[in-house]
This record gives structure tokens, sequence and C-alpha cells, in this order.
């Protein structure tokens, strides 16, 4: 391989980020806004604003996505006992420059101090492998602060018993445009004494540093942003670093290799470029952010003379404690005829976000249903983009019968022209566990020969109680709100997205990947930025404490660099 590998091409760089993603991009902006050469290297094409057209058929559409003949994962799962095995390509979220945060929705929660603290907060649970944080809110709370005005965050702070600290009184931006039946939702939820939430996104109300703001077609989470408006790692981050001339993408750019010399310093990376040549990038410090699963595989998969077993797995952690969004998800649908006229025009209104969500039980404190305290959770209220095809091959189902003729016609109008369907989601913690973890598989390659990660999805139990804890909160609104139908359902399977872990940081090298800032332990210029450092994932999407912990370990590097 050595000999094929293409030399002396200037490919080097103060700085090579493996990534693209909200891991990378604040790393790339931050170094090269501070006159550091940049290096990205991203395994998908370069796509812009122009390439992201909405077509109702489709989510994320094939030319954004890794396909299964040329690289997967194996999943395995329990089953009765057993652990079953597939492979699948569910956990692609977005090969493409910016990665996943192209096709996010763009729920923009911060974690909370008792996030940092779960061990300490809640005692120990049998059969998870629970730590407090090595830093604290505090700590990461000025990178929220600074995500919140340079990504760009539209939103509204109001008070409620579980907001957390901030620097600043709001966000820098105002609520994106807000849908009428957002006030039927409030009145409902302050019926039942609950406390409904303004819903911060990750999406531009007002035009801002030469990006769009939101064009409210009604196509927003799992498609890519026409305007610009959502706050991709491209378009709020890199686009600008890279127009300055500090910054250079490489799109196709498959690293497979991290190369590390015998003090375990990582010296270079290696990456399949889009013929299938093989191209060595050299640079002064290494980072990594190329998604939980992948991070750790690319680690396992880079063996040194400090590190055998793959870098900074010297004490077998590297893809341990990998974790996925626990919850679940409910729907209440209301029936047009059901309500005035007005009434029904507002429910049946396309466009504005439903902003809204429910804070109330983060932490559950119900001795009915827990014997002590527990951590709990967030309630997002959200409508799903139009998806006519997708719907109705589902309608022409009804109790396992197939539904046809005349009986499928009026399900079909039913859904179509005479009722809402409003869904809620659950994010609770998914308990790290010794059953839930990336490995290297022994047999299934990818299309470069390299041997694809696989992981295995082992749940906590606990996780399900307090998921179905908070779906029967979900189903009491819906219900207050007037829906004629309200159902919802905890789940065990892993989310196809919002997986983090895997590289955990610690203070103790013999129980995590990272340092606290985010190091690779035994290689000082390796870090890794993305969602694998995450102990935990909090009840809220983890995009957000990505980016900012992004920016603070840029401030450690640049510091580092000197």
């Amino acid at each position: 391989m050595e000999d094929k590998i293409k030399q002396g091409q200037g490919l080097a760089f103060d700085i090579c980020i493996v990534g693209s993603g909200a891991g990378a991009g604040p790393v790339a902006h931050t170094l090269a806004e501070a006159g550091y050469s940049v290096g990205v290297l991203e395994k998908g094409g370069w796509f812009k604003e122009n390439d992201f057209f909405k077509d109702e058929q489709l989510t994320r559409h094939d030319a954004f996505r890794s396909q299964l003949n040329a690289e997967r994962h194996v999943l395995e799962e329990p089953d009765d006992g057993e652990w079953s095995r597939q492979t699948t390509t569910q956990f692609w979220g977005g090969n493409i420059v910016g990665g996943a945060s192209n096709f996010m929705s763009g729920y923009f929660h911060r974690l909370k101090p008792i996030d940092f603290r779960l061990k300490s907060e809640f005692g120990g649970i049998k059969g998870a492998n629970t730590v407090d944080w090595p830093i604290s809110y505090d700590e990461l709370e000025p990178y929220y602060a600074k995500v919140e005005q340079l990504v760009g965050v539209s939103g509204k702070v109001v008070k409620h018993p579980h907001l957390e600290p901030r620097s600043t009184p709001d966000y820098p931006f105002p609520p994106t445009a807000e849908h009428p039946i957002a006030n039927r939702f409030d009145k409902a939820c302050q019926s039942l004494g609950y406390h409904p939430l303004p819903m911060a996104r990750g999406i531009l109300s007002l035009p801002f540093n030469g990006r769009s703001s939101c064009e409210y077609s009604g196509y927003c989470g799992s498609y890519g942003c026409h305007s610009g408006a959502k706050a991709s790692s491209r378009a709020a981050l890199l686009d600008q670093v890279v127009a300055k001339g500090h910054c250079q993408v490489i799109p196709q750019a498959k690293v497979y290799r991290l190369n590390s010399d015998n003090r375990g310093q990582v010296t270079s990376a290696d990456y399949f470029d889009k013929a299938g040549a093989s191209v060595r990038v050299q640079a002064k410090v290494f980072v990594v952010a190329c998604y939980a699963i992948e991070s750790a595989r690319l680690l396992l998969s880079s063996p040194g003379p400090k590190h055998p077993q793959g870098l900074g797995n010297n004490h077998d952690q590297v893809g341990k404690n990998l974790h996925c969004c626990a919850g679940g998800t409910g729907h209440g649908v209301f029936e047009y005829d059901k309500f005035s006229e007005l009434e029904a025009a507002q429910f049946h209104m396309r466009g504005p976000f439903f902003n809204r969500a429910l804070q109330d039980w983060y932490v559950i404190d119900d001795k009915q249903a827990f014997s002590r305290p527990v951590k709990g959770g967030t309630l997002d209220f959200v409508f799903d983009p139009p998806s006519p095809t997708a719907d109705a091959n589902s309608l022409k189902w009804q109790d396992g019968n197939l539904l046809w003729g005349s009986a499928l016609k009026r399900r079909l109008k039913s859904h179509f022209s005479g009722e809402k369907d409003f869904k809620f989601e659950v994010f609770c913690d998914w308990l790290t566990n010794d059953e839930c973890y990336v490995s290297l598989d022994p047999t299934e390659k990818d299309r470069w020969g390299s041997p694809v990660a696989k992981v295995r999805a082992g749940f906590h139990p606990h996780d399900l109680k307090v998921a179905q804890y908070l779906v029967d909160k979900g189903v009491a609104v819906m219900k207050a709100m007037g829906a004629q139908h309200a159902w919802g359902n905890a789940f065990s399977s892993p989310t196809s997205n919002l997986v983090a872990g895997g590289c955990r940081f610690g203070t103790d090298a013999k129980t995590s990947v990272l340092d606290a800032d985010c190091r690779v332990h035994g290689a000082d210029n390796l870090f890794v930025t993305d969602g694998s450092f995450m102990p935990n994932g909090g009840s809220v999407t983890p995009t957000f404490t990505i980016y900012a912990n992004a920016f603070r370990v840029a401030d450690k590097i640049k510091a580092q660099l000197g």
C-alpha cells in the first residue's frame, strides 16, 4: 500500500480535520480565522443550497447518503435473549459537506447543569455505566452563547422550572414564524399546570451573514435547506472561511487510517480520493469528527507503535459507552368537522413551525411511578413535513387488513382534507451500558476494503420506563387540546441519528478515551470533537452541545499551537 500513496502534493496543513459536520465546523472556523491553515477531509460530496430541492416522495435523497453496496454498518439488537444481526445504512445521516447538520430539524435545547452531574445527582443504576462529566455547565455556557450568535439560533427565553443559567438574556434572533394553533397548545398545557416553552431553532428568522432567512416551505427536518437559513456546519461556518482562503475542504476524501509515530503522536492521515488513489495528508494537529460510530471505527482502524489496538484504545475503551437517544413518539389527530370553521382553517395551515416543548419532567419526582427522583426528559411538539406518497401508502392498511375501493378512498379523503395529524417526540437519556458499543466487524468490508463498524445496540430497561412516563404526558396534552384520537409509544430500537459516545471524555485513561479537552489519551496532537465525547446525551437532541463543545475545544487547540 505504501508505494501507492501519492506523495509531494503539498497536502500539509496546520490542522487536518476528518469530517465536516457540527463537530468539525467550529474547529475549522476558529482556527482558520486565527490564521492557521486548515484542511477538512469529507467523505461525501459538496452540495449547496440549489441542490436541496423539495421532493415529497423522498426525505434524504440517495445522492446525500452512502449506499448499502458501498458501505454499511452491521447492527446487532437484542431479540428474545439472542442478538439479531443485519446490515444497514440507517446510521448515515448525511455524507456530504456539513454532514447530518444539513438535514437536522434544528431543535436547539441546551443541556442543563444536572446533565453534567448525572451520577452525583441521581446515583448509580445497576447495569448502567453512568458517570459525571469532567467539565461543568459553566465551562460550556459561553460557547452555547457563541453558537447562538455565530451559527444562528432563533427563539425566545421564558422562565420555567428547569431553565438553565444564561449569560445572555435572550436569543440573538427572534422566534421563527409561529403556527396559529400554538396558542391552543399553550392554553391546554396551562390548564394542566404545565409550562409550555417556545422552542429555539437552529434556523434563521432574519437574514444574517450572507444567509437568507427561513422560507417556511413546510419541508425542514430530514431535508436540506434551500435558503441557507438552517444552521448547518457548511452554511453557517465552512462557507465563510473557505471563501477567505485559510480553509480547504476536500470532498470525496474517504479517510481510512491515521498514522502515528513511536511517541504516539499522529503524523499523517491517509485517504482514498474520488479515483480510488490513496493520498497522504500531514499536519501538526489532527481532529476526528466523522460521527460517533465512524470516529470510533477510524481510531480502531489506526493501530501504531504506542497504540497497538487502535488509537486511544490501550485500555479497550474506544467504541464503548455508545448511546443513542432514548424516547418515543406520539400523535394526536384533530378532525376538522369537530371544530369551528376558523379553528379548522388554523389546523389546516402549512408553513410556520410549531415551536413548542415541555420540560416539566426534566427531573421526575413522582413517588407513584419511581421510588426516588430520576432524570426525565423533553417533549418536542412538531409537524412532520408533508409526505403524501408515504402517507397514502401507509393508509391502505387497517387492523392488519388491506383496504381498497370506496373504503380506501374515504380514508384517504379524510386524512388529506378532513384531519390534522399532530406529532410529539420524547427525548430522554439512553443509559450507557456494556452491551452498547462499536467494534470492527470481522467479515463485512466497505468498497475500499476496510472493515465496517459493528454496532451492538443494547438498551437499559430503565430508559423505557422513563420514556413511557413522558409519552403518557404527551398523550394527555393532545387530549387536552381536543384531539379525537391520541396515542404514543416508547421505543428501545436505536435512533438512526442522534448517536453519541464511543470516545467518552474523562480524567482517567483507564475508563475514557479523551481527556477533559477532548484530546486522545496518549496522542497529544489528536482530538475528537463530534458527539463521541459525550458521557450521556442529556434529554435533548445533542447537536447544539456538539457545536458548543467543538468551539470550546477549538480554543484549546489554538492555545496548544501557541
